[in-house]
C-alpha cells in the first residue's frame, strides 16, 4: 500500500481544489483594489519564476501553475472579476477554471502496481518556441509602457484547433490562423535583447502542449541619448563664448524632466560632465539609477577677425604660439 503520508498529501490537495475555495488574490500576490496593470505585472513575473520547465523537482509546479493561470484569467477579466468579488470561484459562469480533472492531473501520473506508488517519466510533447523582435524607444525603456500585440501578424506562429474534415489522412484536425490581442509590459530598466515570455502562446502541438511566444527587446536608436548599461551619454554643442566664458543651460530628459547644467571654467573640446542619479533605471531596483554623461563640443565662429580684434584676443587669452605632435601613445618629445 501507498504510504500514509502519500495518501495525505493526495487527499489534502484534491480537497483543497474541489472542496477548498481558492483566493485568487492571494495567489497572485495583489490586494483585491490591484489595477489590472498590476495584476498583469503580478502574472507576469510570477509565471516566469512558477514555469514547470524551471520547477522539475517540485510535483506541485504544474498545479501552483494551473492556479496561477486560473486566478490571471478571472482577474484580468471585468466582468468575471465582479462576479468573483461578489460570489465567490463558485459563482463564475465557466464553472472550474482549474485546467481540468485534478485526478487526472495526479493519478496521470502515477500508476498502482500492487497497491503501490511508481512514477511515470512520461514526456508530454511540445511545440515549438516563437521568438519575435519587439523595438521599443528609449523613453518606454525609461518610464515602462503597456504595448498591444496581435499575434495574426505572427504568420504561423499562434494557431487554434477546429474540427473539420480536410482529408482521409487527416482526419477532424485543421490548423488555422486565430487573432489574438497579447499586451506587453515594457518594464523600466529593460535592456537590450531581453526576452518577454509568454507561456503557451508559441507553436501547437496536437499530442501535447503549445511552445512559448518569447518577444525579444531590440532597443531602437535614439538622436541624443546612447545608453551603455545603465548608463546614458550624450553630446552638446555650445559655442566658443560659452565655452570661454561659462554657461547654463537645461537638458531635456528621457521623461520629459529638465536636467540643469552650469559650468562657470572654460570648456574645452572633449571635455565630460557626470551627472548622478541621471541615467536609466536598474531593472531589478527601479530606486537605483546609472549616470548621466555629457560631452562637450565646440562650435567655432566662421569668417576671419581684423587685425584689431586679433589683437584684442591675444591680449585677453595670454598665451604663446605651440604646435604640438602626439599619437596615440601621448605627445612626442
Amino acid at each position: 500500500m501507498a504510504s500514509l503520508a502519500a495518501w495525505s498529501f493526495l487527499v489534502n490537495i484534491v480537497n483543497a481544489l474541489h472542496g477548498g475555495r481558492r483566493d485568487f488574490y492571494k495567489i497572485l500576490n495583489v490586494p483585491r483594489t490591484a489595477t489590472t496593470n498590476q495584476i498583469k505585472k503580478a502574472y507576469r513575473k510570477l509565471a516566469k519564476e512558477m514555469h514547470p520547465d524551471k520547477n522539475r523537482d517540485d510535483p506541485e509546479a504544474s498545479e501552483q501553475f494551473q492556479n496561477l493561470g486560473a486566478a490571471y484569467e478571472v482577474l484580468s477579466d471585468e466582468e468575471k472579476r465582479k462576479v468573483y468579488d461578489k460570489h465567490g470561484e463558485e459563482g463564475l459562469k465557466k464553472g472550474d477554471f482549474s485546467g481540468g480533472d485534478p485526478f487526472s492531473s495526479f493519478f496521470g501520473d502515477f500508476s498502482f502496481f500492487g497497491g503501490g506508488m511508481k512514477e511515470q517519466n512520461k514526456e508530454i510533447p511540445r511545440g515549438g518556441d516563437v521568438v519575435m523582435d519587439l523595438e521599443v524607444t528609449l523613453e518606454e525603456l525609461y518610464s515602462g509602457n503597456f504595448v498591444e500585440m496581435v499575434t495574426q501578424q505572427l504568420g504561423p506562429g499562434r494557431f487554434q484547433m477546429t474540427q473539420q474534415q480536410v482529408c482521409d489522412d487527416c482526419p477532424n484536425v485543421k490548423m488555422v490562423p486565430e487573432e489574438k490581442v497579447l499586451e506587453i509590459e515594457i518594464e523600466p530598466g529593460m535592456r537590450d535583447g531581453q526576452e518577454y515570455p509568454f507561456v503557451a502562446e508559441g507553436e501547437p502541438h496536437i499530442d501535447g502542449e503549445p511552445g512559448d511566444l518569447r518577444f525579444k527587446i531590440k532597443q531602437a536608436k535614439h538622436r541624443r541619448f546612447e545608453r551603455r548599461g545603465d548608463d546614458l551619454y550624450t553630446n552638446v554643442t555650445i559655442s566658443l563664448k560659452d565655452a570661454l566664458v561659462g554657461f547654463e543651460m537645461n537638458i531635456r530628459h528621457l521623461d520629459g524632466h529638465l536636467i540643469n547644467v552650469v559650468r562657470d571654467k572654460i570648456t574645452w573640446p572633449g571635455a565630460r560632465m557626470r551627472k548622478s542619479n541621471e541615467g536609466m533605471p536598474n531593472y531589478e531596483n527601479n530606486n537605483v539609477k546609472g549616470a548621466l554623461f555629457i560631452t562637450f563640443d565646440i562650435e567655432f565662429p566662421k569668417g576671419s577677425l581684423t587685425d584689431e580684434e586679433k589683437e584684442g584676443l591675444l591680449k585677453i587669452l595670454k598665451q604663446e604660439s605651440k604646435q604640438m605632435f602626439t599619437t596615440k601613445h601621448g605627445p612626442l618629445k
